[in-house]
This record gives structure tokens, C-alpha cells and sequence, in this order.
């Protein structure tokens, strides 16, 4: 998975996807570079533009990341249980939860 987000980082940053550049990254982030991995990287991503499948994947994750709870929950509730609302929270507990995450 590191060598998709390195991908992703140097394209992000306007610096080709090459081999030694995926290789380069990695290690200073203390991850071993394995050569041949990021040599296939770069060549499965010959063609592919990074710019929409990021923004596709960005666009799908939510959507799939919210349905898969709300099925499991529906196969465990009955259906009268189902009918409860939810706790609402608020967008200030919201961040401040988040902002927990950043110290």
C-alpha cells in the first residue's frame, strides 16, 4: 500500500512517477524500497490518469464506507428497531473530536 501513496504524494507534489523516485521516497520515510515493486508501480500505471482515479476513489470511499455499517445493521435489528433515530451529534462535538487527532 506504501507504494501507492507514494505514487499518489509524488504526483501530488508535480514530480514524475518513476521507479527511483518511488524508491527514494520510501526510503527516506524509513520503508526498505524493494526495486521490482516499484518498477511494476510504475509500469501499471503507465496510461492511468492518477488525477481521476484519485477523485473517483475519493468519491467512492464514503459512499461504500457507509453502506456496509447500515447493512450489518439492518440484518441484526428487527425491523421495529430499526425505525429508531439515531443520536444526532453536532458539528462542534464533531470537531471537536477531530481536533483531538491533532493534538
Amino acid at each position: 500500500m506504501e507504494y501507492v501513496y507514494t505514487a499518489m504524494l509524488l504526483h501530488s507534489a508535480g514530480t514524475e512517477v518513476s521507479a527511483k523516485s518511488v524508491e527514494k521516497v520510501l526510503k527516506a520515510a524509513g520503508v526498505k524500497a524493494d526495486k521490482s515493486r516499484a518498477e511494476a508501480l510504475v509500469a501499471s500505471l503507465e496510461g492511468v490518469d492518477i488525477e481521476e482515479a484519485m477523485a473517483t476513489a475519493a468519491v467512492a470511499a464514503p459512499a461504500a464506507s457507509g453502506a456496509a455499517p447500515a447493512a450489518a445493521a439492518s440484518e441484526e435489528a428487527p425491523a421495529e428497531e430499526a425505525e429508531e433515530e439515531e443520536e444526532e451529534v453536532s458539528e462542534e462535538d464533531t470537531a471537536a473530536g477531530l481536533g483531538a487527532l491533532f493534538g
